[in-house]
């Protein structure tokens, strides 16, 4: 079966090896970016079988439009991947309050704008699936990666609720958490840099150089992780979240075993809040 795959932020990285995929295995695309003219290569490549869209995700209006011209020339959405976003790297009073704000309007508010608009169609079609791409610091985060774990931690949260609201209507939504994937994402385009202050130098220089010198040398493969995310939804049981990578996997389950020694440490404590019995 041909289905339609609509997928933002498509002009490179995770966006474009996801379109890369779905063309190869037969699907539409509607592929979205900023800029339309990033996306030529990969409408040339199957011109009958793709749309390409200036969409910017934080702009509602170019949101709708986009919805409507996929539906006008393919009928249906089958696949909607919110991929668009970026990263900060700066500890929280690094950060000004603009560029919070400017992350959530992209990271988290784009992604809700694009699946609110998607979501009639789908639920019309009876059958779909929502996958949002957030990152192994949408479960965790450190010193300098505040702000864009703040972003993806929202994302994960609302997604969750989102998944078990949009199943009697026969969609699906999934949160795949990559971890260092060899993608634009680390260079001047993905990631912006907030200034330095000497207080945060030594605290933050871990994650700065961490940053930095990953960009090129990741171990993790788009095209293997657009084949991941494509079995997992079509999957009999398709899991809420999906983690990429080694370093993914080994970093969401050191974590979850932190919480849950700590969670014991403190279980006594945390269970004797209510009030006292009446005698």
């Amino acid at each position: 079966m041909t289905n339609t795959w609509f997928i933002t932020g498509a002009s490179s990285g995770f966006g474009r090896a996801f379109a890369e995929y779905a063309l190869a295995h037969g699907h539409n695309v509607v592929a979205t970016a900023r800029r339309a003219d990033l996306l030529a290569e990969i409408e040339a490549t199957a011109p009958d079988r793709v749309l390409a869209i200036a969409l910017d995700v934080t702009r509602p209006d170019q949101v709708t439009a986009g919805i409507e011209a996929a539906t006008a020339r393919f009928g249906r959405i089958d696949v909607l991947i919110n991929n668009a976003g970026y990263g900060i790297v700066g500890a929280f009073e690094e950060t000004p309050d603009a560029e919070l704000r400017a992350m959530m309007e992209t990271n988290f508010f784009g992604a809700l704008t694009v699946t609110r608009a998607a979501l009639p169609v789908m639920r019309a079609q009876r059958t779909g699936a929502i996958v949002m791409i957030s990152s192994v610091g949408g479960q965790m985060s450190f010193a300098g990666f505040g702000p864009y774990s703040a972003s993806k931690f929202a994302l994960e949260g609302l997604t969750e609720a989102l998944a078990q609201e949009i199943a009697p209507f026969g969609l699906k939504a999934m949160i795949v958490e990559p971890g260092a994937f060899r993608t634009s994402f680390a260079g001047k385009g993905g990631m912006r840099h907030m200034p330095q202050r000497a207080e945060y130098e030594e605290i933050v220089r871990g994650t700065r150089s961490f940053a930095e010198d990953m960009d090129g040398t990741q171990a993790g493969d788009p095209a293997r992780a657009a084949a991941a995310i494509d079995l997992a939804l079509k999957s009999d049981v398709t899991p809420l979240r999906l983690a990429l990578g080694d370093d993914a996997v080994d970093g969401i389950r050191d974590h979850a075993e932190a919480v849950l020694a700590e969670l014991t440490s403190w279980e006594t404590v945390s269970r004797n809040v209510a009030f006292e019995s009446a005698a």
